[in-house]
């Protein structure tokens, strides 16, 4: 039978000594991915979440349970949470066994049947055989693997995974994250992920929440904060670099296409997004929505010159000065092979395409 878990809510807010003003909200099932600078406040949040940090206002509520009313004076302890978390580091007793770690989470239940289900976690995440090991003894992706069956033993109502790939290397990370991919199909509790790997939360969220300076920016699907960025921090801080300020010089009713003035040249759109004529906006186009073109074309066609090559194996980073500012840089990635082909070198003229439905308008800084 399925057991009904209600969201997690999360509101806190403090002025110091670490800043935060954070609202969030993570359902059954969903995985919700937090990601933000280092030092932006991300563990803070989940260890107020787990009770090992309390904020100086706000709400925790999770399975119909209050945790943390700061009105009320509300504190409820960790142990009593029932908070899966899992750490970067592991944070494994080397004197124990793989089973004697998952089972210390196991206190409530009587022996044998906490060896049995400690036992059947550790086949759940692919460490069956390796029972009787202690930490030295483990890889680092099975040490990580261990981590996580322990936080399953508490059967939590919430699973904080803190930067849980981190101190693996690149091939062991893909195959965990491969593995919580699956294992998450069949948990039933809200998961908060941090991380500073933008892949990894494009990958594995349902959603993604942006926090910066102890701020959440953003919340939404992967897509909604990576292509359509509610600020030009938040588009910075989702990785891209093709973000620049321009005018709007057509808007057409109902929010549909139109055009901007960018330096000497005018730009197509899908769409305003409610802009009206006269209004400054900054803009931003991933790298994907750029197309390198003969630079004799003309339309919808800025003409440049090449200024960086950068081979970065089957994928080569370009850099195309599209102005008379030396600063002003439209980067993007196209296959090594066909650079090659092109026979293109750094000071070449190009021309780059803007696909209009790649172009999101925000707000400009003010």
């Amino acid at each position: 039978m399925r057991r009904e878990v209600a969201p997690l809510s999360v509101v806190l807010a403090q002025q110091g000594p670490i800043p935060l003003d954070v609202a969030l909200s993570c359902g059954p099932g969903e995985l919700l991915a937090l990601v933000g600078p280092s030092g932006s406040g991300k563990t803070t949040v989940l260890r107020a979440i787990a009770g090992l940090y309390r904020p100086a206002s706000g709400r925790i509520s999770a399975d119909g349970d209050t945790w943390f009313d700061s009105d009320t004076g509300l504190w409820v302890s960790p142990q009593v949470r029932a908070v899966g978390l899992v750490f970067q580091d592991y944070a494994l007793f080397p004197h124990l066994s793989a089973l004697g770690n998952v089972r210390l989470a196991m206190l409530r239940l009587p022996e044998p049947e906490r060896s049995r289900q400690a036992a059947a976690l550790l086949a759940r995440v692919h460490l069956d055989g390796l029972e009787a090991r202690t930490p030295d003894k483990l890889s680092g992706g099975q040490r990580q693997r261990v981590a996580l069956a322990r936080a399953l033993a508490r059967d939590p109502k919430v699973l904080l995974l803190d930067e849980p790939f981190s101190a693996v290397d690149r091939m062991t990370r893909e195959r965990l994250k491969e593995e919580l991919a699956g294992l998450r199909r069949s948990l039933e509790v809200p998961i908060l992920l941090v991380t500073h790997d933008l892949e990894e939360a494009q990958a594995l969220a349902d959603r993604i929440c942006v926090i910066h300076a102890g701020t959440t920016l953003q919340s939404g699907t992967p897509d909604d904060v990576r292509l359509r960025p509610n600020s030009p921090l938040v588009a910075r801080l989702m990785g891209h670099t093709n973000v620049f300020e321009g005018t709007i010089v057509q808007a057409s009713a109902g929010s549909g296409e139109g055009r901007i003035r960018w330096g000497e040249r005018v730009l197509r759109v899908a769409t305003t997004g409610g802009f009206r004529d006269g209004d400054r906006v900054a803009w931003l186009i991933p790298s994907g929505y750029i197309a390198l073109v003969d630079a004799g074309a003309d339309d919808g066609v800025a003409k440049g010159t090449l200024i960086e090559v950068t081979p970065l194996g089957e994928m080569t980073a370009l850099g195309v000065r599209v102005g008379p500012d030396p600063h002003t840089l439209l980067r993007f990635k196209l296959a090594t092979r066909d650079i090659a082909a092109r026979a293109l070198a750094p000071d070449s003229p190009v021309g780059v395409h803007l696909h209009p439905e790649g172009i999101h308008l925000m707000l400009p800084v003010s």
